[in-house]
């Protein structure tokens, strides 16, 4: 549909099919920001703790995803007789489906099944780096030395995470081959976590709190400039100017109270809630919504503007549907079991649809 759309406004739909995935900036940064937050009460896991937590961050991720896999699985098949485009994924088979599940498709060099799935395996993938920084953190031996500040968790802590932010901006992003690994976007994820800390720094007061936090931002603005100076990326700059605005911005605008009460507010907290759950099921919704204009009114703008506002529409109320009935229910092993057997019956189905040669 997009295509057609691109006949009557192709500034707008060349500028979001060049630029839309810059979001992802803005999602890495503030994974990285929300998750040092959420993490301030495990300074120190041990390695069975870390693993035990990225386990469940595992349920938590992969539980709607093979949700809104099956269905897209089945629109997918469903589809493909009378809509053949680019976007369709190929019938899966036994072997795809399983690195699914495992989150391991992209490092297998594996075609998705759905759009955006890489973001998912790569958020997993940060979350396990920061788990083990952390442990790494209790490893360290602590420097002898006069200011007994120097040997706390917190300095180690964002030292290491600086040191990470360094190989990623100077090194890491700079090889392509690696953007279905973690270490790709850790530079990014790492400013999220620094800016974290530089806050965290301000909150504990005193002008030690003060020059501590002004170093950190120092330091970041060192690391954006010979990132820079390595390779201009727009996405680097993005991701360091996000960084910069949570470290700056009053504390009143990070947790929404300067709304107060307001519809906005309302209507921003539901947005948020369900926006995993949209991002998973959008694919789906599209492929079918796409494949049916297509079919009745290929060449017209008006039903294709319409079919795109249609998959917006879609996608925020069943994505708000898989919410609810899926993405909320605690993430339990029977609960994984249960969406693993309807994502194989779905593969099952397809491959019965349309047997792999």
């Amino acid at each position: 549909m997009s295509d057609v759309v691109a006949t009557a406004w192709p500034g707008v739909v060349d500028w979001l099919y060049d630029h839309g995935r810059l979001a992802v900036q803005f999602f890495l940064v503030c994974a990285g920001f929300l998750t040092a937050g959420s993490l301030t009460r495990y300074e120190s896991p041990t390695l069975s703790e870390a693993l035990k937590m990225t386990w469940q961050r595992y349920m938590r991720l992969a539980i709607p995803l093979l949700a809104a896999l099956s269905f897209t699985v089945l629109v997918s098949e469903w589809v493909r007789p009378g809509f053949a485009h680019a976007s369709l994924s190929a019938t899966p088979d036994w072997g795809q489906a399983l690195a699914h599940m495992a989150l391991l498709q992209h490092v297998l060099n594996l075609e998705a099944l759905s759009a955006g799935i890489w973001y998912v395996a790569i958020d997993l993938q940060l979350y396990a780096m920061t788990l083990l920084s952390l442990v790494a953190v209790k490893a360290w031996p602590r420097a002898q030395t006069a200011n007994p500040q120097l040997d706390g968790a917190d300095a180690r802590r964002w030292v290491l995470w600086l040191g990470l932010v360094c190989a990623s901006l100077w090194w890491w992003n700079l090889d392509t081959d690696l953007d279905d690994w973690g270490v790709y976007f850790w530079g990014s994820y790492g400013l999220g976590l620094l800016a974290w800390e530089a806050r965290r720094f301000i909150r504990s007061g005193g002008s030690e709190g003060q020059l501590r936090s002004w170093m950190v931002g120092a330091l970041m603005v060192l690391v954006g400039g010979v990132a820079w100076w390595l390779e201009p990326r727009s996405r680097i700059a993005l991701a360091w100017g996000v960084a910069a605005l949570l470290m700056a911005v009053p504390e009143v605008w990070l947790w929404g109270r300067a709304l107060g009460a307001s519809r906005w507010r309302s209507a921003l907290e539901w947005l948020s809630g369900v926006s995993y759950s949209v991002f998973l099921i959008h694919f789906g919704v599209s492929l079918a919504v796409s494949a049916f204009v297509t079919v009745h009114w290929p060449d017209a703008l008006w039903a294709n503007v319409l079919g795109v506002l249609a998959c917006l529409l879609l996608s925020l109320l069943l994505g708000g549907l898989l919410s609810r009935w899926v993405e909320r229910e605690p993430p339990t092993v029977w609960r994984w079991w249960l969406w693993v057997g309807a994502f194989k019956a779905s593969v099952a189905l397809a491959l019965f649809m349309n047997p792999v040669a």
